[in-house]
């Protein structure tokens, strides 16, 4: 089995792979005060519950954007696992030629995105990650990374509103009735979902007259489902990409 890691700046993504297929997932708030004892504690409990054992883990992939954890769980791994993870970072083969002016200040959580829908989908393909920030990715159809756009996130941007305005109050992220909202609430909520909906169909739009009209949409992130029900622009949703793309890249680099 294989113990996929994805650091993200809201949410810590756990993923166990049987071969190809994930057969647990879980996700922890993302913690920087928490000893490498305290995320052990909350794994064995987690793998107890899903009933795998932690000694069947037999590789570690690691994909994070937030540098001071990386020595953490690369404890966590050797400590617990007896096993010395694979980082994703400069080195570490992945299948994609990276073209952005410099290859090491792309975020891993893009790259390996990035591999995943080009695996599974193949190319031209926009890469669209709805998590603290919005990412937008272009991967050609010869697997060339070409770079994107990152926005503000939906959700931290909706926290500014309720922190930022003090007549604003913190909403909940669903669709109102119309977009034309009735009051503050209902204003707000069409500002947000619609707002971004009509952010992503712009920033494809002309990302497409770059990379080509044929190029696949693919979402991923927290709140890929809903922004998928607010614009024709979004092909597929895949809420386990990063998973799968830690997948794609650890079995790529067994082979080196």
């Amino acid at each position: 089995m294989i113990l996929a890691v994805d650091i993200g700046n809201t949410n810590i993504v756990f993923g166990v792979f049987n071969d190809k297929t994930l057969i647990a997932n879980w996700r922890l708030a993302t913690d920087r005060n928490r000893t490498a004892d305290e995320y052990v504690v909350l794994l064995k409990e987690l793998f107890s519950l899903s009933h795998i054992k932690m000694k069947d883990v037999e590789g570690i992939i690691i994909s994070s954007v937030v540098p001071p954890l990386n020595p953490i769980l690369e404890y966590v791994s050797k400590k617990y696992f007896n096993i010395s993870p694979i980082q994703v970072g400069p080195g570490i083969k992945n299948g994609l030629h990276i073209k952005m002016d410099n290859p090491r200040e792309v975020g891993a959580d893009r790259i390996v995105n990035a591999v995943a829908a080009y695996t599974l989908y193949g190319g031209p393909l926009i890469i669209v990650d709805f998590g603290t920030a919005t990412t937008f990715c272009c991967v050609t159809a010869k697997g060339e990374y070409l770079g994107g756009a990152i926005a503000p996130g939906i959700t931290i941007s909706a926290e500014a509103l309720y922190t930022k305005a003090a007549k604003l109050p913190r909403v909940e992220l669903v669709k109102p009735l119309g977009i034309i909202g009735k009051n503050t609430i209902t204003a707000m909520q069409s500002g947000i979902i619609y707002g971004f909906a009509g952010q992503v169909e712009f920033l494809v739009r002309r990302m497409k007259q770059e990379i080509g009209a044929d190029a696949k949409v693919i979402a991923t992130g927290g709140l890929a489902d809903i922004m998928a029900q607010e614009t024709s622009v979004i092909d597929k949703v895949n809420q386990f990409l990063t998973l799968q793309g830690l997948k794609f890249i650890y079995d790529r680099n067994q082979t080196q």
